[in-house]
């Protein structure tokens, strides 16, 4: 079998609901997929739900190549990069020809890749993360309302501008978790918004009121100094690493024991390079989280790391044209035995959202707030709707 090419396909759609954190609390309800598709002569197609112009620039590396031999083509790619690095909008071209070939190598083996990686199950086990901090009270116990009746037991919660109002909405949280747990697991995530000193004082008064089982990037994500220090400082787990690029990355934040939780994601090249970062937290004895994406198909990764603690499920409504058979059960994301990534693609539905695209643009991703890591910034009035 031989690779013979790609097809990429872009698309806006609109959320069910906003997704909002300190650094822009006001919310944004369009966000922008991407869609690879690796051909072969033998009329098999590898997906990955992502994808951008700089595949192209790496494409020559693979065509013709055996797409079975997916970690091999992983390190031509990274290879290549050696002198610009393997970062940035290179490294999401890699990470999206590395999912591709990996649902090509599970589908030629005519099983689930959770399989092909190694699980001995298909299933997660999940945390609720609403990134809703435009949500009103209302709003946002419903969501998590709604995870727990699905048997999830554990929530992360976006905070940072304001302490009553982050202590109320965690306790809101708490309540909505009730009917799962009587002892709901809890973490907050404030986006590299604190300094290390503010992080400390937040993060020591909330632990008052509630057992937080991790802090999300309470610095910034290569201060390994500031990190460590509020490790120190607290009693919660620090965790840090999802806007981190590869292994290289985490080398200095794991051997400066700044961090206890380490966040992982497709976004580290692929498949395979999620892999090498969990295995070195796992060499360390850390503990590793990985990240939301669309129709959860980073399961597949964590059900084969053997130090996955929980997945993040944010579930906002944006699978529009993707068809999946995965589910959310007791607490559990159960990945389907379906070939490969377990995904199809619903082409009328592409069709019908690249030809009416919303009105409004999108924010995403955040910008960092003014003002971060220097003080506390004031919301402005109305900036929220709960305010």
């Amino acid at each position: 079998m031989k690779i013979t090419g790609y097809r990429l396909e872009h698309y806006p759609y609109t959320l069910d609901r906003p997704l909002a954190d300190c650094n822009y609390p006001a919310g944004n309800y369009v966000m922008h997929g991407s869609l690879l598709f690796i051909d072969t002569d033998e009329g098999l197609t590898g997906l990955a739900p992502m994808g951008g112009a700089n595949v192209e620039s790496l494409f020559h590396l693979i065509e013709g190549e055996d797409p079975r031999g997916v970690v091999g083509l992983w390190m031509k790619m990274n290879d290549y990069l050696h002198k610009g690095g393997n970062r940035g909008a290179a490294t999401g071209a890699i990470a999206a020809i590395d999912v591709a070939l990996w649902d090509l190598k599970a589908k030629i083996a005519d099983e689930p890749l959770w399989q092909t990686l190694g699980a001995r199950e298909g299933r997660v086990k999940a945390y609720a993360s609403g990134i809703a901090y435009s949500l009103a009270d209302d709003e946002l116990f419903a969501f998590y309302r709604r995870m727990a009746e699905q048997g999830i037991d554990s929530a992360k919660v976006k905070v940072g501008l304001d302490l009553e109002d982050d202590r109320r909405r965690l306790g809101a949280v708490h309540e909505a978790l009730s009917i799962a747990s009587p002892r709901p697991r809890l973490m907050i995530d404030s986006n590299e918004y604190w300094s290390p000193k503010q992080a400390v004082r937040y993060i020591n008064s909330l632990e008052e009121d509630f057992d937080l089982t991790w802090v999300e990037e309470p610095a910034r994500r290569w201060d390994y100094d500031g990190l460590r220090l509020v490790s120190q400082q607290v009693s919660a787990a620090v965790a840090t690493g999802e806007n981190l690029n590869t292994i290289a990355d985490f080398y200095p934040l794991i051997a400066n024991q700044a961090v206890d939780m380490v966040n992982i994601s497709a976004a580290f090249a692929g498949f395979t390079g999620c892999r090498q970062v969990g295995h070195m937290a796992h060499a360390y004895e850390l503990p590793v989280t990985m990240m939301n994406c669309q129709a959860n198909f980073m399961a597949h990764m964590a059900a084969a790391l053997p130090n996955h603690s929980m997945m993040e499920v944010v579930d906002p409504g944006r699978e529009h044209c993707i068809r999946f058979g995965h589910t959310i059960e007791d607490g559990f994301i159960h990945l389907s035995d379906d070939p490969g990534l377990g995904l199809e693609i619903d082409t009328e539905k592409l069709a019908e959202l690249q030809a009416n695209p919303p009105d409004q643009p999108s924010i995403f991703p955040f910008p960092r707030r003014e003002g971060a890591g220097l003080y506390i910034a004031p919301l402005e009035p109305g900036e929220v709707s709960w305010r």
